[in-house]
């Protein structure tokens, strides 16, 4: 993740939020499969073992070869790889959590296997989300500071949600369709779902102006405190515009529960803010 060498704090945070992105981005979809919850329960700790090492192995190669500058010592490839495999165990921990799938009802055993098993994904989506979502050095002036925007900067406010709600429809669209939101969605206290709700206006906020994604330099408009909250709240209607939306075409959950259709818009909402904002970055061209 080129974090523990010579980066300052900020440059470090940007890389860890930007992998946090990069590792949803990738692995979302993994964390809301039933099958994947359930195969983790019945997996052996032999063959939990192979897969963690097959999945370190596969980052040490990738930071080797594309990940890193080609002249990175083994030991700062190795560092990278166990930094990367740290974050997605974290995440993983941390969103399985939010959703539900573990807590105290579940063993010690139960939980790391679950968290293993999705943080595996995870971390390899880390490790090309770092090397590859980033802005580059160059005009690296992204982030939450007062600098002024990149001179190239584009901004259209009307074009910019509306392309916040192509995104937000992309991720959406592969979530909505399954049973596990309706699981998640019953299964959620009110306080799960402030938390839900929570997690993904702060995961929006992080990938636009936190953690300098490619475009952000050029696609966003002054980082004020009126203007970044403007952009977070639709950013976030596009995504609950989106959720109800997919929610509704597929007859997900049904419309007549008013209660369920809310939990549920919320719950798919988090992936649709992972795509309004980060799907934004990146789905058009810089100028």
């Amino acid at each position: 993740m080129r974090v523990s060498h010579e980066s300052t704090v900020r440059q470090s945070l940007r890389e860890y939020g930007r992998g946090v992105a990069g590792g949803l981005i990738f692995a979302l979809p993994l964390l809301f499969t039933m099958e994947i919850w359930d195969a983790a329960l019945m997996i052996s700790p032999e063959h939990l073992l192979l897969y963690l090492a097959a999945t370190f192995c596969l980052l040490l190669l990738y930071n080797r070869y594309a990940g890193l500058r080609g002249d990175a010592s083994f030991a700062e490839v190795a560092i990278d790889s166990v930094e990367e495999l740290g974050l997605g165990l974290v995440v993983s921990f941390a969103i399985l959590a939010l959703l539900g799938r573990i807590g105290v009802e579940h063993t010690w055993p139960e939980i790391i296997h679950r968290v293993v098993m999705e943080g595996m994904t995870l971390a390899i989506g880390v490790s090309v989300g770092t090397a590859q979502l980033g802005a580059s050095e160059s005009g690296d002036s992204g982030g939450m500071d007062d600098d002024e925007p990149d001179c190239g900067v584009t901004y259209h406010y009307p074009a910019q949600s509306a392309i916040a709600l192509c995104g937000a429809v992309l991720f959406a669209a592969n979530i909505a369709p399954t049973e596990e939101v309706g699981k998640i969605a019953r299964e959620a206290s009110v306080g799960a779902l402030v938390a839900i709700l929570a997690f993904s206006l702060l995961l929006g906020l992080g990938v636009l102006y936190f953690a300098a994604f490619r475009g952000s330099n050029h696609h966003l408009p002054e980082r004020e405190w009126t203007w970044m909250t403007r952009e977070i709240i639709t950013a976030y209607a596009a995504s609950l515009a989106a959720s109800g939306s997919m929610l509704f075409l597929f007859g997900s959950l049904p419309a007549a529960a008013p209660g369920l259709f809310v939990a549920g818009t919320i719950v798919v909402a988090l992936p649709a803010m992972l795509g309004a904002s980060a799907g934004r970055l990146l789905l058009q061209l810089e100028p």
